[in-house]
């Protein structure tokens, strides 16, 4: 099992950027894809970012391609997500996530959640 905790949210103007981290407890991150989802008032939760076990392989939305970054540290047990060029409508609660045997987009592939970290971007 892992634990996961979020944390550098914040309130940045359009345009500026920000650095999300994302650390695991425990002596396997390793072993799991890491993924990054957010959640805006009243909206579902939505894919972000994800990186692949080694972090050889990422993927992203298609509306934070170019603009965010998903990297891992392993010897850290921590993901980043480096977003740049923020947007108002990147507003949300960002998640990390972990999945031991999925590497995607899909929210259902990750057993194992943070609690979140509020991202607001004023225009």
């Amino acid at each position: 099992q892992v634990q996961l905790v979020e944390s550098g949210g914040g309130l940045v103007q359009a345009g500026g950027s920000l650095r999300l981290s994302c650390t695991a407890s425990g002596r396997t991150f390793s072993s799991y894809a890491m993924g990054w989802f957010r959640q805006a008032p009243e909206k579902e939760r939505e894919f972000v970012a994800a990186i692949s076990w080694s972090g050889s392989s990422t993927v992203y939305a298609d509306s934070v391609k170019g603009r965010f970054t998903i990297s891992r540290d392993n010897a850290k047990n921590t993901v980043y997500l480096q977003m740049n060029k923020l947007k108002p409508e990147d507003t949300a609660v960002y998640y990390c996530a972990a999945g031991r045997t999925y590497f995607g987009t899909q929210l259902t592939g990750y057993g194992y959640w943070g609690q979140g970290t509020q991202v607001t971007v004023s225009s």
